[in-house]
């Protein structure tokens, strides 16, 4: 049960960083995603097809969300600014040029 409310958790904390200007409480995904967590609530012991189900779809939507968040980061980070210089790329990159003394 920890597992399915870490999971809950991290999505709405990642829906924080999708809609940063908007309202959680208004949100239909939010809203869609609490209902079923509300609808499939039953204890361990008992099969069911359609929580399982809920608890695999409420995992990928939180993959998702996480990497939609990272794209976003790397793409924000990483995007072309034009012809960078040799410095520029390669401290980019984490290398450092040989010092010349001229």
């Amino acid at each position: 049960m920890v597992a399915k409310v870490n999971v809950l958790r991290h999505i709405i904390y990642e829906l924080r960083y999708a809609i940063p200007e908007g309202n959680l409480k208004n949100n239909l995904m939010l809203q869609y995603i609490l209902n079923q967590y509300k609808k499939y609530k039953i204890t361990d012991q008992q099969l069911c097809k359609a929580r399982q189900e809920m608890e695999f779809m409420a995992n990928t939507y939180l993959c998702y969300l996480k990497s939609s968040r990272l794209e976003q980061e790397i793409q924000q980070e990483f995007h072309g600014k034009g012809e960078r210089t040799v410095e520029a790329t390669a401290k980019m990159v984490g290398f450092k040029l040989p010092h010349d003394p001229k």
